[in-house]
């Protein structure tokens, strides 16, 4: 039976990156509810010893900060808000129901709120953390300085853990966004249904292309489609550039 055609949504590069601040903000967050909350402190036995946790925490964070900042970078100019994201954002409910609303782009209005939600807490997370640096830092700054950047830290960390959650229960209740980030590709009634004027970029770009596959440029759809069969291994497709995307997932 002939398999749905593919559109690539994500480079191996975007892949790659997003795993490694993934795999990072795991580490973060087990290390830092560990020093934060008591009865969490047993955690630190994933390090090896507490004082291990300790001292590889600010230095996981710096990872997570940098390839963070190259994602901010990548994408950036694609989550502005515009009125369909404020429509698609006034009927979350509908939305859960399965039922899209607004013409979206690339990303949805709940993806462009993450994606600034999540830059605001990298950034408080970034300068509380170096404040609070004990080992390098936080000698230059006031003991009061000290305090209150460890309280902001641990409320941005709050703020991000419950984000990410939510982040990761939307990626699995919307079926096939997933696969987005782990093998680069979308069916085409994925993108459709969620996405419809993003399909209907990547589709133009692919007509418009003699070969018949559409490569995105650095401000066009950020997708090319593909008449190969749905392949067992994403790396099988063509590597067409793509423009940067947020990740969904």
């Amino acid at each position: 039976m002939k398999k749905e055609r593919l559109i690539q949504r994500y480079k191996r590069a975007e892949r790659f990156n997003h795993w490694v601040v993934a795999g990072c903000f795991v580490l973060l967050a087990i290390s830092g509810l560990a020093f934060f909350y008591p009865a969490f402190f047993w955690l630190t036995g994933v390090f090896g010893t507490p004082q291990l946790a300790r001292m590889v925490h600010p230095i996981i964070g710096v990872v997570m900060f940098l390839g963070f900042f190259r994602q901010f970078l990548r994408y950036w100019k694609h989550n502005f808000i515009n009125k369909e994201d404020v429509k698609w954002m006034m009927a979350v409910p509908q939305v859960l129901n399965g039922h899209e609303v607004g013409d979206v782009g690339k990303y949805n209005g709940g993806q462009k709120g993450m994606f600034w939600l999540m830059t605001g807490c990298m950034l408080v997370l970034g300068v509380t953390g170096i404040i609070a640096w004990r080992q390098y830092f936080s000698g230059y700054f006031a003991i009061n300085t000290v305090r209150l950047a460890l309280l902001l830290h641990a409320w941005a960390a709050t703020i991000l853990i419950a984000g990410i959650i939510v982040h990761v229960y939307a990626a699995i209740w919307i079926r096939g966004t997933i696969r987005a980030m782990t093998e680069g590709v979308v069916t085409q009634t994925w993108a459709k249904k969620h996405h419809p004027k993003w399909y209907r970029e990547v589709m133009a770009n692919a007509h418009e292309t003699p070969s018949g596959n559409g490569n995105g440029d650095n401000t066009g759809s950020g997708g090319n489609a593909t008449d190969k069969m749905q392949p067992e291994n994403a790396n099988e497709l063509p590597a067409v550039p793509a423009a940067g995307e947020q990740p969904q997932v």
